[in-house]
C-alpha cells in the first residue's frame, strides 16, 4: 500500500442564481472572444455552404476547429450558431469548453469557460460524462481547482479519467500533496474503471522527479510491474525519466532496465534515457545510447539533436561526433530547425571551429535572439571581443531586442578588451529598463565587468543595487577586492556580511580569501589553508592548485611542496600550478622533476617549461621542448610563440624570429598581444625595419603596439620618431600607461634629450595621472648622468620616495661617473649599490676602474680586497653570430670551436697588418675581400 501525505481541497456547490448570472454573461464574453475574426460573425465558409445551418453539420465544423486548433475559429462558429437557435450537441459543447481553456485571459478565457459551463447546466448536458470531463479540464486549467473539484463531486459516475484530469491539474498547479492523495484515491477505490493507468503513472511519476522522492517513485514501479504497465511505452518513458531526474548510479541502472522493459520504444523513450545518462555526467554511454537508436532506426527528433550535441564537447573526439551529427541534420533536412541549429552552433563554438558556427548563422533563414545570443557568446568564448561587438550592433540593426543573455556576453567581450564606455553604455541600458534590474546573472556580470576594468567603485555601486544577492553576487565583489591589496579592510567587512546572509561560502568564495591572503602575509594564506581542511574544500582541485600558488607568492616553496606531495588525486592542473611555482622561483631542476614525473600533459604544461627555459636563458633546452612539444602531436598557441620568442631574443636570432613570424601567419594565431612580442623580437634582434612594417600592418593598434614601436625606437637610438608615434597614440584617445612612458623616457635617454625628458617625466602625474614608478626614476637619474649633470642626478635620486629607489638608478650614475671621471659622487653611487646588490661584481669592476682613472690606486687595491673576500670572480666576456642561420659562440679563452685554426689564422693575419705602419687600411680592406 502506498503511503501519501493526505491533503483535500474543500468542496463548492453552485446555486440556480449563479448559474443564471453566468448564462447572461455568455452572449457577452461570445463576442468578446470573436472580435478577432472579421466582422464578429460567422467565418466566410457559411456564405460558401449555406447548407450548414443544420444543427449537426454545425457540431461537426465547431468539433473540427477545436481539434484543429483554431479556437477563436471555434468560439465564432458557436455564437453564430446560438445567434440562429442551432444548439451544438454535447461532444460539439465539450470541444467549445476546451477551445475556452486554451485563450488567453486578456481575451476572456476563464470568463467564457464559466459561462459555457452554464450553458451545458441550463440545457441539460452537465450530467454528461463527456462535457463534465472537458469542464473539469477546463477548471483545472485555469487554476480553478475548487470548481474542478466540486464538478467531479457532482458526476454520477467518475471513472479513471476524471481522477487523471483532477491529478494533472493538481500537478500543474503546484499541489504536489494532492497529486498523491488523489493517486492513493484511485488505488483505495478498487474499481477497475477508477484503477490508475499508464497516463496517471505518467502524470505522477515527474511530481516524484521534482520532489526527489525515489522511494515513492519505486512504489509506482512496483504497481506498475504488478499491473503489467511497465511494457506501455507512456509509463515506461515516464519511469526512465523519473529515475534518470532523481540522479545516482543506481537509478541510472534501474533508468536503464525500465528502458529495456519497454515494448515498443518509441523517440520519447529514447530521448529520455539519453537526457538522464547526459545529466548525470554519463557522456560516453549517452553517446553509445545514441548511435544505437540510430542502428535501431529509430529516426532522431528535434529534442535529440539538442540533448546530444551540448554533450559532445565533453567527450574524446567530440569535434568528430560533432560533425558526424552535422552531417546527419544536413542529411534528414533538420537543419532549418532553429534549436537544431542554435544547438549545432553552440557545439562548434565549444570546440573552437568559428568558421563552421558563422556559416550556420548565415544560412539561417529564421534566426531568433536565441541564435545571435549563441554566436555572440561563442565570439567571446573563444576570445573574438571585437566580433562580439560587431555582431551586437548587427543585433540592433536587424530590430532585435537584446534580453540580459544578450547583455551578459556583451559585458564579457568588453571586460576582454578594457572598453569601458561600451560597458557604461550597457550599464545605462539597464537602468533604463528596470525589469533587467531583476535579473541577478545580469547584475552579477556588471560587478564583474568594472571588477575587470579595474573601477571598484562603479562595481560596488553596482553591487548594492542588487536586490536579491546571491553566492555569485557576493563572490564577485569580494573578486573586486581581492584585485587590490588597497581593499584589505573592505573585504573581510564584506565577508562577514556574506556569512549572515548566505548560509554557507562556496569554493569560489575561499578561492577570493586565498586570493586575498597573499596579499597579508604567509600567516593568513596558512589560515586559509587550514579552514579549506576542515570544511573539506582542499579536495576541489581549484583551492588546492590556489593555496599551492599562494605559498609560491608568498616565498614558501617548501610549503607548496608538502602540499602537492600530501595531494592524492593530482591532476593536470595541479601538476601545472607547481610547475609555476617553481617558474615563479627559478627552480628548474625540481620543475623538470614534476614535469618527468606528470601522467600527463596539456599544452599549458609544456608552455610553462618552456617559459621557465627561456627566462633563464637555456635557450637550447628551450627550443629542444618546442620541436617535442610538436612531436607529441599538439599545436603551438600564442602562449607557446611568445616564450620561444623570448629564447630568440637571447640569441639576438632575427633568422628564428622570422620562422616564429612565418608559424603565426600559417596558423592564424591573432592575438594583439603576441603581435607586441614579435614587434618586440624584431627590433631587439636589431631588424627595425620588419618592426616597423609589422607596426604598420597591424589592424588593432592599440597600447601593447604602440608601447613596442615606441620601445624599438628607443633600443635604436631614435627618440625623435619614438616622441612623435607617443604623439599620434595620444591624438587616437589612448591612454598611456607605465610602460609606454618608461619606454619614451628611456628612448630621451638615449638620445640625449635632456629637456624633453624632464618634461615628459613632470606630465606623468600631472597630465597622465599616473603615479612614477621605480622604472621612471631611473630613466630619469640615467637623463641627467648621460648629459653630465651628475650632481643633478645624485640630487634626484636621494630625493626618490624609499619605494621607488632600485640598483638601477645608482647603477646608471656608477657609470655615468665613469665616463666622466667623476670620483666622489662615484664613490657615493657605489656605497649604495654594494649596500643593495653585494654580490654584483660588475659594480666592483667600475668603481675600481674609476679609483684607476684618477691614480688612486690604494683605493684600487682596496676594492680588489674586497672583491677578493667575498671570492668574486669576473665571468669570462661571451659573443655570437649567426652565419648562414648558424649560430657561432665565442667565449673568452675558448677554444673549442670546430673552425678554431682558420679563425685563428685570420686573426693573425690581422694583426700583423695593423701592426704594419705603411698601408695598414689598404691591407685590411683587402683582407676582409678574401
Amino acid at each position: 500500500m502506498l503511503m501519501f501525505p493526505l491533503s483535500r481541497p474543500p468542496g463548492r456547490h453552485y446555486t440556480d442564481a449563479t448559474l443564471r448570472r453566468g448564462q447572461w454573461r455568455l452572449s457577452h464574453h461570445l463576442r468578446a472572444a470573436a472580435a478577432t475574426t472579421s466582422g464578429g460573425g460567422a467565418p466566410d465558409v457559411f456564405d460558401a455552404v449555406p447548407a450548414l445551418d443544420d444543427r449537426m453539420r454545425c457540431s461537426a465544423l465547431l468539433r473540427e476547429r477545436a481539434a484543429g486548433g483554431d479556437h477563436y475559429g471555434c468560439t465564432s462558429l458557436l455564437r453564430w450558431m446560438l445567434a440562429r437557435g442551432l444548439r451544438p450537441n454535447r461532444l460539439a459543447l465539450a470541444a467549445a469548453v476546451k477551445s475556452s481553456s486554451a485563450l488567453p485571459d486578456c481575451r476572456g478565457g476563464a470568463a467564457l469557460g464559466r459561462c459555457l459551463h452554464g450553458l451545458a447546466v441550463k440545457v441539460g448536458y452537465a450530467d454528461g460524462t463527456v462535457v463534465a470531463k472537458a469542464v473539469m479540464d477546463m477548471y483545472g486549467r485555469i487554476g480553478s481547482l475548487v470548481d474542478a473539484h466540486t464538478v467531479f463531486d457532482e458526476m454520477s459516475c467518475s471513472d479513471a479519467v476524471c481522477r487523471n484530469i483532477l491529478i494533472t491539474a493538481s500537478s500543474r498547479a503546484g499541489l504536489y500533496n494532492d497529486v498523491f492523495h488523489l493517486f492513493r484515491a484511485m488505488l483505495a477505490s478498487g474499481v477497475d474503471e477508477s484503477m490508475p493507468t499508464a497516463v496517471t503513472v505518467a502524470v505522477v511519476l515527474p511530481v516524484c522527479a521534482k520532489l526527489r522522492v525515489l522511494r515513492a517513485g519505486r512504489s509506482i514501479h512496483g504497481y506498475v510491474i504488478k499491473t503489467g504497465l511497465e511494457f506501455n511505452t507512456l509509463s515506461g518513458n515516464a519511469l526512465v525519466s523519473m529515475y534518470a531526474k532523481c540522479g545516482g548510479s543506481i537509478a541510472m541502472d534501474d533508468a536503464h532496465l525500465a528502458f529495456s522493459t519497454i515494448c515498443c520504444k518509441d523517440v520519447v523513450s529514447w530521448n529520455s534515457i539519453i537526457a538522464g545518462y547526459s545529466e548525470n555526467g554519463l557522456f560516453e554511454e549517452a553517446l553509445a545510447l545514441f548511435g544505437q537508436m540510430i542502428s535501431e532506426e529509430c529516426l532522431p527528433n528535434y529534442s535529440t539533436l539538442a540533448n546530444v550535441l551540448p554533450f559532445c564537447s565533453l567527450v574524446e573526439y567530440g569535434r568528430h561526433y560533432g560533425k558526424e551529427i552535422h552531417g546527419f541534420v544536413v542529411r534528414h533536412g533538420l537543419e532549418m530547425d532553429i534549436s537544431v541549429s542554435n544547438a549545432l552552433m553552440a557545439h562548434y563554438s565549444k570546440v573552437c571551429e568559428m568558421r563552421a558556427v558563422e556559416s550556420i548563422f548565415r544560412s539561417s533563414k529564421m534566426g531568433d535572439i536565441v541564435t545571435w545570443n549563441t554566436v555572440i557568446a561563442g565570439y567571446v568564448m573563444n576570445r573574438y571581443p571585437s566580433r562580439a561587438l560587431k555582431l551586437f550592433q548587427g543585433l540592433l540593426f536587424a530590430g532585435m531586442a537584446p534580453d540580459s543573455v544578450s547583455l551578459i556576453s556583451l559585458l564579457t567581450a568588453c571586460a576582454q578588451v578594457g572598453n569601458l564606455r561600451v560597458g557604461i553604455r550597457v550599464h545605462g541600458y539597464i537602468f533604463r529598463h528596470p525589469e533587467l534590474l531583476q535579473e541577478i546573472s545580469l547584475m552579477n556580470a556588471l560587478v564583474s565587468f568594472y571588477s575587470q576594468c579595474d573601477r571598484f567603485d562603479a562595481a560596488f555601486r553596482s553591487f548594492i543595487t542588487i536586490q536579491n544577492k546571491d553566492s555569485v553576487s557576493w563572490n564577485a565583489i569580494l573578486s573586486a577586492c581581492a584585485n587590490s591589496e588597497h581593499h584589505i579592510e573592505q573585504f573581510f567587512r564584506l565577508l562577514g556580511e556574506m556569512w549572515h546572509d548566505v548560509t554557507q561560502w562556496d569554493s569560489v568564495t575561499i578561492l577570493n580569501i586565498i586570493r586575498m591572503s597573499t596579499f597579508c602575509g604567509i600567516k593568513m594564506v596558512r589560515e586559509s589553508h587550514g579552514y579549506s581542511l576542515r570544511v573539506g574544500y582542499t579536495g576541489d582541485s581549484s583551492v588546492a592548485n590556489a593555496i599551492l600558488d599562494a605559498y609560491a607568492k608568498c616565498g614558501y616553496l617548501h610549503d607548496a611542496e608538502t602540499l602537492f606531495r600530501s595531494l592524492a588525486g593530482r591532476n593536470i592542473v595541479t601538476g601545472n600550478t607547481m610547475i609555476s611555482c617553481y617558474l615563479k622561483n627559478n627552480c628548474v631542476e625540481d620543475a623538470e622533476m614534476t614535469f618527468n614525473h606528470m601522467a600527463e600533459k596539456d599544452l599549458t604544461t609544456w608552455n610553462l617549461m618552456s617559459r621557465l627555459y627561456a627566462q633563464n636563458d637555456l635557450c637550447d633546452q628551450a627550443f629542444c621542448l618546442f620541436h617535442q612539444l610538436q612531436s607529441e602531436g599538439l599545436s603551438p598557441d600564442t602562449i607557446s610563440i611568445t616564450n620561444i620568442l623570448s629564447a630568440c631574443i637571447h640569441l639576438s636570432s632575427v633568422q628564428l624570429v622570422k620562422q616564429c613570424h612565418g608559424y603565426m601567419l600559417r596558423a592564424s594565431l591573432e592575438d594583439i598581444h603576441l603581435e607586441g612580442a614579435l614587434l618586440d623580437a624584431y627590433s631587439k634582434c636589431g631588424n627595425i625595419a620588419n618592426a616597423y612594417n609589422l607596426f604598420q600592418v597591424s589592424l588593432h593598434k592599440d597600447l601593447v603596439i604602440f608601447t613596442a614601436m615606441i620601445g624599438a625606437y628607443a633600443m635604436h637610438g631614435m627618440a625623435e620618431k619614438a616622441v612623435e608615434l607617443f604623439s599620434k597614440m595620444l591624438t587616437l584617445d589612448i591612454k598611456p600607461d607605465h610602460v609606454v612612458l618608461t619606454a619614451l623616457l628611456s628612448a630621451c635617454s638615449h638620445a640625449g634629450l635632456v629637456d624633453a625628458g624632464i618634461k615628459i617625466f613632470k606630465s606623468i602625474r600631472e597630465i597622465y595621472g599616473v603615479e612614477p614608478t621605480e622604472e621612471h626614476c631611473a630613466c630619469m637619474v640615467d637623463l641627467l648622468a648621460r648629459s653630465g649633470r651628475l650632481q643633478d642626478a645624485y640630487s634626484f635620486a636621494l630625493d626618490m620616495p624609499p619605494h621607488v629607489v632600485n640598483a638601477n638608478a645608482w647603477g646608471s650614475l656608477l657609470g655615468a661617473c665613469k665616463v666622466h671621471g667623476e670620483v666622489k659622487i662615484g664613490q657615493l653611487a657605489a656605497d649604495r649599490l654594494f649596500s643593495m646588490e653585494a654580490e654584483d661584481i660588475g659594480n666592483y669592476v667600475i668603481m675600481s676602474n674609476i679609483f684607476a682613472a684618477d691614480d688612486k690606486w690604494e683605493s684600487v687595491e682596496h676594492v680588489r680586497k674586497l672583491m677578493k673576500s667575498k671570492d668574486m670572480k669576473k665571468p669570462a666576456g661571451c659573443s655570437w653570430i649567426e652565419v648562414e642561420k648558424t649560430r657561432h659562440l665565442f667565449v673568452a679563452s675558448d677554444v673549442q670551436h670546430q673552425d678554431r685554426f682558420s679563425i685563428y689564422d685570420v686573426l693573425g693575419s690581422l694583426y700583423q697588418q695593423i701592426r704594419g705602419t705603411q698601408g695598414g687600411t689598404e691591407h685590411l680592406v683587402v683582407t676582409y675581400e678574401l
